[in-house]
């Protein structure tokens, strides 16, 4: 035999070898697990109960979000799991009331607004009373490539404020006038003793007052008062004045300023208890996996609890979609893959974040408190499936072998029912502190579903159904698969190195 024949004959034999060594082929390579559909009116139990006024919109470090934390765990310990809890502090704003109005000096008549209606608080407001003129600033840019503050004064003033940054200017400049605070803060350096920021976003509609929580980093500012108007507030406010609200963004968007003073003075008078560290937990229940060997490895699902809450004694932020939509599909999985006789090799651990509302801040405890990282082989998080037009599952970019596992399913159950973009997409929201870690992680959520984002709308009546069945038993499917065993894991490289992102 020639010595090319027999290196062949030897290679081949190698190659045979190793492949009847090698790990099991990826699960979207086989048929799909047989997998209990799951239950429309469970799902919409879940959302019924989180989304109630007795929540009170379930905003992290208040007795609403204790209650919701309670509610959880109790239907957590009726599929038989052991739930857990992991504690950690968190900036809390409860805020008790608000008076907004706006009035000519020399006139009697005075405009009254009404919290919820026209206007809300911004969630890290500071309390206190202010009878002051007010100046349109734009959007409160003060770098000298552009100085809005530039020929205005607004010592002892309340500045006007929109919502953003302009789309044209640099992402380095941008950036440090993204939130409220930082537009806060910026006034405040120029003398202002109260902000009105006009809510320019796409994401709402004109007349819905919308309610974000993060404000930006700390310091609290405690005593200068930040309020949120509706667009159309905005427009009666800048009626009849140098420039109305159109012209003055079209102007700005054109790079000019259009900082004027306002011939109306505003009286404002907001009442709230911050806490810089309230309590605050995220709750765990595992499921211990049958396989002796693959228990010690986990699979996380996850979503966040927390709410915007509640403002006032009436003005609620359900957040029936954002986001008890997801835990709803958390509790569902947990409920089929406990008690339906199916029987993961690998634990699954479920995760109910709170702190979601402030830069994810409670999937970061996680992070930081979980002692067995390592044995972390991959993360399912769920959130905002209760409204769109279909599903999306962010991640394909970073683990385009779990989202192949995940779209399987999609294939396989719901005909294409997933939305494929050109554009790759990583993981995002509470994903992104696992991602940070290089654990595998993929979002369920869907297109096009903000509708009813941080405003009062988000009411259990408002959810879709039909999506909200899909994802759930998407979520399901996908879990199921990766406890199973027939999922590779993570690599050991994965393992030992930690890149970080910016939230």
């Amino acid at each position: 035999m020639k010595k090319n024949t027999v290196r062949s004959v030897v290679f081949r034999l190698c190659m045979a070898a190793l492949l009847a060594m090698a790990p099991a082929v990826h699960a979207q390579q086989l048929e799909p697990l047989p997998v209990p559909a799951v239950s429309t009116d469970t799902l919409m139990k879940h959302i019924v109960e989180l989304a109630s006024d007795s929540y009170q919109g379930r905003l992290s470090g208040t007795r609403g979000h204790e209650r919701a934390m309670a509610y959880v765990e109790r239907v957590l310990e009726g599929y038989g799991m052991k739930v857990e809890e992991q504690q950690f502090p968190i900036e809390c704003n409860e805020i008790e009331n608000c008076k907004f109005n706006i009035y000519t000096p020399g006139s009697k008549e005075r405009r009254y607004f009404t919290l919820g209606n026209e206007f809300c608080c911004a969630g890290m407001t500071g309390r206190g009373y202010v009878d002051a003129q007010m100046v349109f600033v734009g959007y409160g840019v003060d770098n000298n490539i552009f100085d809005e503050y530039k020929g205005v004064d607004v010592q002892g003033k309340i500045a006007v404020v929109l919502t953003g940054t302009p789309e044209w200017l640099p992402g380095s400049v941008a950036e440090n006038y993204t939130q409220l605070r930082d537009k806060a803060r910026t006034a405040e350096r120029h003398g202002a003793i109260g902000l009105l920021a006009i809510n320019v976003s796409p994401s709402c509609l004109s007349y819905e007052p919308q309610c974000r929580i993060y404000c930006g980093e700390l310091p609290h500012m405690a005593t200068f008062p930040i309020l949120q108007l509706t667009m159309d507030c905005g427009r009666e406010l800048l009626s009849t004045e140098s420039a109305d609200l159109d012209a003055a963004m079209q102007a700005i968007a054109s790079q000019r300023t259009c900082s004027f003073a306002l011939l109306k003075k505003a009286e404002i008078d907001v009442n709230a208890i911050y806490r810089s560290r309230a309590r605050t937990a995220n709750v765990l229940a595992r499921l211990e996996g049958s396989d002796r060997t693959l228990r010690r490895e986990v699979i996380v699902v996850g979503a966040s609890l927390d709410g915007p809450g509640l403002q006032g004694e009436t003005t609620l932020f359900p957040g029936a979609d954002i986001n008890a939509s997801g835990v709803a599909a958390v509790l569902e999985v947990a409920r089929i893959l406990s008690q339906s006789g199916y029987s993961p090799k690998r634990s699954v651990l479920f995760v109910l974040f709170s702190g979601g509302e402030q830069q994810w801040l409670g999937s970061r405890e996680f992070i930081a408190q979980y002692s067995k990282l390592n044995n972390v082989e991959a993360f399912l998080n769920v959130q905002n499936i209760g409204g769109g037009d279909s599903l999306v599952v962010l991640g394909d970019n970073r683990y385009p072998t779990l989202w192949e596992i995940c779209h399987s399913h999609d294939t396989a159950v719901f005909r294409h029912y997933m939305a494929v973009n050109a554009e790759k997409t990583n993981p995002r929201g509470d994903a992104r502190a696992f991602d940070n870690h290089r654990i595998p992680s993929l979002v369920v959520t869907t297109l096009n579903g903000l509708q009813h984002n941080h405003v009062s709308s988000d009411i259990w009546e408002n959810i879709d159904r039909s999506i909200l069945t899909k994802a759930s038993q998407l979520l399901l499917e996908t879990a199921a698969e990766l406890a199973d065993g027939r999922y590779q894991g993570r690599s050991p490289k994965s393992k030992g190195n930690r890149y970080y992102h910016n939230y």
